[in-house]
């Protein structure tokens, strides 16, 4: 039996983590092993159980719990996964309604998507899995 690819996603909104676990069963089925957590210190501890197998895909909100000094929790929560050597070929997809999500992204080096634009059009989210995975795209 193959091994499923993991995701871990990041919200700490039950609402979006359904809607990104029911989205990502609507377009790829049980391709996925989907792991959530719902704030960024949660995701963090699940992220370094896991160094053995790291997550290829993690999706993470940005406003979750209180910021960390002048970063917001999904911020904090990707500068610190990026400093793990065994995930340093992570995708990583900011999902979130903040206003200056691109600046963010940008900073970070990852991608993103505006939660907005996902809701209005949910091809955005294959789209991504397809330029960031070319595994994918025999799907």
């Amino acid at each position: 039996m193959t091994m499923r690819n993991k995701i871990l996603i990041v919200d700490d909104s039950t609402g979006w983590l359904s809607f990104h676990r029911e989205l990502i069963y609507q377009l790829y089925g049980n391709l996925f092993e989907i792991t959530v957590a719902s704030s960024a210190l949660e995701a963090y501890n699940l992220a370094r159980k896991n160094l053995n197998s790291p997550f290829p895909v993690i999706i993470t909100d940005l406003q979750m719990e209180a910021a960390y000094g002048q970063k917001l929790a999904g911020e904090w929560f990707i500068e610190n996964i990026q400093t793990l050597k065994e995930y340093s070929s992570t995708r990583i997809i900011i999902i979130s309604g903040m206003y200056n999500i691109e600046e963010i992204a940008k900073k970070l080096n990852v991608d993103c998507i505006s939660k907005r634009m996902l809701v209005q059009n949910k091809l955005l989210l294959k789209y991504m899995f397809e330029k960031l995975m070319p595994f994918l795209t025999q799907i």
